[in-house]
């Protein structure tokens, strides 16, 4: 553990007792609830480990590498959450917490980071450079497209409405072959995240990394299998667990992250922890899950309840709106976060 803080040592001792109490709620008899806490805290703590392990491998790679490879294996948390959740029959689950991810960093993290940054400046204006938020809302305008295309195709009852699972999978290649045809030229500009600093060894770092994905595929069974009696005790919708309490908790090391960099003044880098994320979920998680399901009895579609896709291509058009020209005021990251709370609200009746 050298080149650890004392605070860091600390907080990775905590997070290790943190998973293995979750590993004890799950088989010991105790409360559903209880179980759900921890398992989803638990997933909080491994996603820091994660993160923390791929800053540090990928800090031998360069600014833009490690950015790309840090918003990837970032999301190893909730994508074992959704496989898990697809092998359980779980597809609300597993699809709302796609969604709600998206919703969640485009709208929530994005625009409390706005509202941070803003009070920074000493004119109330954050001001970030605009090429990856453009780039952003155009891939989630493109995961949007077919999310939209496949909710008018299922509500007029057309011919390929029977077609739902071959068009999602088609469209899952093409939306993956885009946003390599993105991630190539971005990484290769070197532009993205600050360079990390290099303060473990690389075997140190990988074996965070190791121990963070094989924990997090552990801890999100725990947390799936604890959903149904806890969602039934606390009388919530599963809609409202996957859009709101799973997408937060598989988010918190990111949505932490932006907070700390904008209250720092560090505008560009807050924002492109918060998009490149919103990018990952949207044009690369959200489409290869689509592909991984195929191996499961019940697949995961890009058909969405029409509210959902009602939320996702509003979500496009406003964070286009709001980051497009590069600057924001604390008032338009309050109405993002608005529009997120109105989302979830709608969800908890769901």
């Amino acid at each position: 553990m050298r080149g650890l803080t004392r605070g860091e040592r600390i907080l990775l001792l905590v997070l290790v007792l943190l998973t293995a109490i979750a590993g004890v709620t799950r088989y010991a008899d105790v409360s559903a609830v209880l179980a759900f806490a921890m398992s989803g805290l638990a997933l909080a703590g491994l996603a820091w480990i994660v993160s923390f392990g791929t800053e540090q491998v990928g800090s031998r790679l360069g600014p833009a590498a490690t950015g790309m490879l840090q918003s990837t294996l970032g999301n190893l948390p909730e994508f074992f959450v959704v496989v898990f959740a697809l092998s359980k029959g779980e597809t609300v689950v597993a699809q709302t917490s796609l969604v709600g991810s998206i919703l969640a960093n485009a709208l929530l993290v994005l625009g409390l980071v706005i509202v941070v940054g803003a009070r920074q400046t000493h004119d109330g204006v954050m001001r970030f450079s605009t090429g990856l938020p453009r780039d952003t809302a155009t891939l989630l305008l493109l995961a949007s497209s077919i999310i939209v295309i496949l909710g008018l195709s299922l509500a007029s009852g057309d011919k390929a409405s029977h077609h739902i699972k071959a068009i999602s999978s088609i469209g899952a290649v093409c939306i993956l072959a885009v946003y390599v045809a993105w991630a190539i030229p971005y990484v290769r500009s070197g532009g993205g995240d600050a360079h990390a600093e290099t303060r473990v060894s690389l075997p140190f770092a990988a074996t965070l990394l190791a121990l963070g994905g094989v924990g997090s595929a552990f801890v999100s069974d725990w947390f799936i299998h604890a959903l149904d009696p806890a969602v039934e005790s606390l009388g919530i919708s599963k809609a409202f667990a996957g859009l709101v309490i799973v997408a937060i908790a598989g988010n918190a090391v990111e949505n932490a992250a932006g907070l700390v960099l904008a209250h720092k003044g560090q505008a560009d880098l807050a924002i492109s922890v918060v998009k490149n994320s919103v990018a990952q979920v949207a044009a690369f998680l959200f489409p290869a899950l689509v592909l991984v399901s195929l191996l499961f009895t019940t697949p995961l579609t890009f058909s969405l309840a029409p509210v959902y896709i009602g939320a996702i291509i509003l979500t496009a058009i406003v964070i286009a709106q709001v980051t497009g020209d590069g600057q924001a005021t604390a008032f338009e990251g309050w109405a993002l976060v608005a529009v997120y709370a109105i989302i979830a609200v709608v969800t908890l009746y769901e």
